[in-house]
């Protein structure tokens, strides 16, 4: 089940909103899990026992881990590597068996002895709610929190519906006060359903029109390799994946605040950062702070000299594109953005930070490695991210541009145009200016929001199935 559907919106979220203030505050914790559960298990039910025992598994270390972070540190390191091998298990069980069986029969000898496991299929959102198991069973071992001791609302924090799928990932110490108690008021919930309605036209009207787009583009391209064609499929990627994403991350963080809690921000405008280090603190903030507190810093950081931290840089990387994926673009993803950030450590964002035209510079730098970036996170098949790259400067095409090709690409302007102001702050800020002049649009603010609701829905009963590309991670 997915946010941007008919039976989500008029079927799941029509139930549950008001089953869910009907039921008295102690009991809503109860509600949550069960429906949590239920929206998880509405696509595959069978994975429902895989998720439960993860939670079970984190739940059940957590006391041993609570009881003896203090007296005993040895022992609750034991407990702490028992939660994490044991939910890490499930992660790699589901998600690389193949990849490594398949890479692995690459040698002569063990052609004919492994096979791939046949029917073996990726639980949506694993690697999501694993991280967030994770943070619960290391936050505990630091002393971060306290033990959980009420199966339910530990069971509702890994489970929830509004980020269960595609994140963002909640650390348990950032909720744990509000699975206990959260304000429930009408500005809140009310706060919750525009930034709902905002995450859900950015995906639907956006993210899938541009989806589209980049669909025909790629048909286009394999009988029309021109300049402007590579060029085209770059842009309208780089949009689509973000509208996507951050999409999905907006009606996440509303649904959250819409039942009482509050999530922290996933995305801040990444396509205005001024280099690749600056981008990669803005996108998917909460996978970035995860690695970087939990990877980063505990193999040493930056403190212990600049070939550990490159060492160290490294390996979150090599994690970062492994973890999107059991495939060797996503490898190569990881590694892509390890070269550029260490350039950019050794003395790119000294260059950068001279005056306004390096930042300039910057901008443009940023914005074309994380173009290229996205072919190679996109292709399985590297020969064809190749293809698209090399086009981009004249290599294996046939032309700048083409009639076939000019055509296509003003009929794909307005869209485009109005993707990249909607990916910038520009019409947030000019809102705001508008709202404190005249105090009429703050009236007029929910007829253009209901509006909107009305064309995105419209848009998803018309159209087709579009699920949200991180479901795939």
């Amino acid at each position: 089940m997915v946010f941007s559907s008919t039976i989500f919106l008029f079927g799941f979220l029509a139930v549950t909103i008001p089953l869910y203030f009907i039921t008295p505050l102690r009991y809503r914790n109860w509600v949550l899990f069960a429906v949590s559960l239920l929206f998880y298990g509405f696509g595959e039910p069978r994975y429902i026992a895989v998720m439960l025992t993860s939670v079970l598994v984190a739940y059940l270390t957590g006391f041993p881990i609570g009881k003896y972070r203090t007296t005993n540190p040895r022992r609750a390191r034991a407990w702490l590597a028992v939660s994490l091998v044991l939910n890490l298990a499930f992660l790699l069980f589901f998600k690389y068996t193949n990849f490594f069986i398949e890479n692995l029969r690459l040698i002569p000898a063990l052609a004919n002895v492994l096979t791939p496991i046949e029917g073996l299929t990726l639980p949506i959102g694993i690697s999501f709610y694993t991280f967030q198991i994770m943070s619960y069973s290391i936050d505990l071992y630091r002393g971060d929190t306290d033990t959980q001791r009420n199966f339910v609302s530990f069971g509702t924090y890994v489970a929830l519906f509004p980020q269960l799928i595609a994140g963002p990932i909640v650390r348990y110490r950032d909720v744990n006060d509000q699975l206990a108690s959260r304000s429930h008021t009408v500005d809140k919930f009310a706060s919750g359903v525009r930034r709902f309605t905002v995450g859900f036209a950015k995906k639907v009207l956006l993210g899938d029109s541009l989806a589209a787009l980049y669909a025909y583009l790629g048909s286009t391209s394999d009988f029309q390799p021109t300049v402007l064609t590579s060029w085209l499929l770059v842009l309208t990627f780089t949009l689509h994946i973000y509208f996507d994403f951050s999409g999905y991350s907006d009606m996440a963080i509303g649904l959250g605040r819409m039942l009482g809690f509050e999530f922290l921000e996933n995305f801040n405008y990444p396509y205005i950062a001024s280099s690749i280090t600056d981008f990669w603190r803005r996108w998917h903030m909460s996978l970035s702070s995860w690695f970087r507190e939990y990877v980063y810093i505990p193999l040493g950081g930056n403190r212990r000299g600049i070939a550990r931290q490159f060492l160290n840089l490294a390996a979150v990387w090599l994690l970062t594109g492994f973890w999107h994926g059991a495939a060797w673009n996503f490898v190569l993803w990881g590694a892509f953005f390890f070269v550029f950030l260490a350039l950019e450590k050794v003395f790119l964002l000294k260059v950068f930070d001279k005056n306004r035209v390096t930042r300039a510079l910057g901008h443009v730098w940023a914005l074309v490695l994380v173009g290229i970036s996205w072919m190679i996170f996109d292709h399985t098949d590297l020969s064809e991210a190749w293809r698209i790259v090399g086009g981009m400067f004249g290599i294996g095409t046939v032309s700048v541009v083409s009639a076939v090709v000019g055509y296509e690409f003003l009929r794909a302007l307005p869209l485009l145009i109005v993707g990249i102001l909607a990916a910038t702050p520009y019409p947030a800020r000019r809102l705001g200016r508008l709202r404190d002049k005249h105090p009429a649009v703050a009236v007029c603010e929910p007829v253009a929001l209901g509006i909107l609701l009305v064309l995105a829905i419209a848009y998803t009963v018309s159209g087709t199935y579009s699920p949200f590309l991180y479901f795939n991670f």
